[in-house]
């Protein structure tokens, strides 16, 4: 049935974008007794809702009056008319996230984890939940990864809510008062979408405004973003030492490598960070040191992030289709280092460049015994590449699969970490990680 609430009874919202989140949304509404303006530029997407809402454009109407103008994350406010539009109407343009906000005093007594950060949400956002299921308390995982948020069946009470979020649904949420709010790193991304990187840091630390004094803040603090946010957030509450109704900063050499290599889906420094900020979440939630402990040695990676996908002829594949930048590409090199001298990594590399470096990736560049270069951004990187490695310009992944099979030794590693988007070549990273498993499977 998905969240209804009473609040929204008698309001009227307009929906723009009809994706999954957007139809969870018109659901929502309209089972929640609010008139509802819905469209998409899809033929198919506004058929599936002309039972539950009037259909209309609403760059194109009269929005004086609405109560908000709900978005898709993927809408640029800073290029779309809608903003402009909604704005002289004196409406609200906001999420799904923030309804869901709205909605939070009508649902049964429950918590709110919420995660955001430019790498490693998905992971930490999935790895929190699996504590909370270890532990026996009922929870639920949205926002920016799974079914949205919305669209789940409200929790019983003392049920735990854990959402990833982007920049972009911070941007459209006003009022989520999280009880643990984390933020996890943050480095150079859809600057596109921001007036200059201090925009996107801006974006980041409005989870922490939004939060009352006293529900815990969590801030790892290996950039200096990150560091600037844990400060301001402790100026602004007078100096919390940690525990309930504090900040807590954590990091990645929080975690004993030791403890670390019994968490077989959690290795490699990036792992490190997000299970040091894990275990620091679910100590604010009051979840003991066993059970965590516990849950770290049985999750289970997620798809497209250092998937492990087969071992065949002593070779690993791993899927790191998800490393949509250097930044998050770095610490899966750093995850393969030599073997008694041997490089040993076979690393698949390209797609839409969001830069025109892989500085965050050249500390690791030594583990490399070969790239193998594809998509748009190939040329450009095998001249970055080539002085530091050997370099297969592949042109396309089945072809850089095939290469790194055939010149792997056992004990070697082949990693597709783009540190690129997927769109030249894919309709998203998970359909090329896809591609490369299926690439692998064929290897014989």
């Amino acid at each position: 049935m998905g969240i209804v609430s009473d609040v929204f009874a008698g309001k009227k919202y307009a929906v723009l974008g009809l994706a999954r989140s957007g139809l969870a949304t018109v659901e929502c509404l309209a089972a929640s007794g609010a008139q509802v303006v819905a469209w998409d530029s899809r033929d198919e997407a506004r058929e599936a809702v002309a039972d539950k809402a009037d259909l209309a454009d609403p760059t194109e109407i009269d929005l004086k009056g609405f109560d908000g103008v709900v978005v898709s994350p993927g809408v640029p406010l800073n290029k779309h008319p809608i903003a402009m539009h909604a704005k002289l109407a004196g409406v609200p343009v906001i999420g799904d996230i923030e309804l869901f906000a709205l909605a939070r005093p009508a649902l049964p007594r429950h918590r709110v984890v919420g995660i955001t950060g430019t790498n490693g949400k998905s992971t930490t956002t999935a790895l929190v939940h699996h504590i909370i299921q270890t532990a026996g308390s009922p929870t639920r995982m949205g926002g920016n990864i799974g079914l949205p948020i919305l669209g789940q069946d409200p929790l019983p009470v003392g049920g735990i809510y854990v959402l990833e979020l982007s920049s972009y649904q911070i941007d459209l949420t006003q009022s989520l008062d999280c009880d643990v709010a984390v933020l996890l790193n943050i480095t150079p991304d859809h600057l596109d979408r921001y007036n200059g990187f201090e925009g996107y840091v801006a974006s980041k630390a409005r989870l922490f405004e939004m939060q009352s004094a006293d529900h815990v803040a969590v801030i790892a603090t290996e950039d200096e973003s990150s560091r600037s946010i844990l400060s301001s957030v402790r100026d602004s509450r007078e100096g919390g030492d940690g525990g309930d109704g504090g900040v807590v900063e954590v990091k990645s050499t929080d975690i004993d490598p030791a403890a670390q290599a019994g968490w077989p889906s959690l290795q490699g420094p990036h792992n490190a960070q997000n299970a040091a900020v894990a275990i620091a979440v679910a100590r604010a939630l009051g979840i003991d040191e066993a059970t965590i402990e516990q849950a770290l040695q049985t999750y289970a990676s997620l798809p497209h992030r250092m998937q492990r996908v087969r071992e065949l002829n002593g070779v690993l594949y791993v899927n790191d289709s998800k490393a949509t930048n250097a930044a998050s590409t770095a610490p899966a090199l750093a995850a393969y280092p030599p073997i008694d001298g041997r490089k040993r990594l076979h690393w698949i590399v390209g797609g839409l460049a969001k830069t025109d470096n892989l500085d965050e990736c050249a500390p690791w560049f030594g583990n490399v015994a070969q790239a193998y270069t594809i998509g748009e951004a190939g040329p450009m990187f095998v001249e970055l590449l080539r002085p530091h490695m050997a370099v297969d310009d592949s042109e396309m992944l089945s072809a850089a699969v095939r290469r790194a099979a055939r010149v792997a030794q056992p004990g070697d590693v082949v990693l597709l970490s783009p540190a690129c988007a997927s769109f030249d070549q894919f309709r998203d990273f998970e359909a090329r990680g896809d591609a490369f498993a299926a690439a692998v499977a064929a290897l014989e």
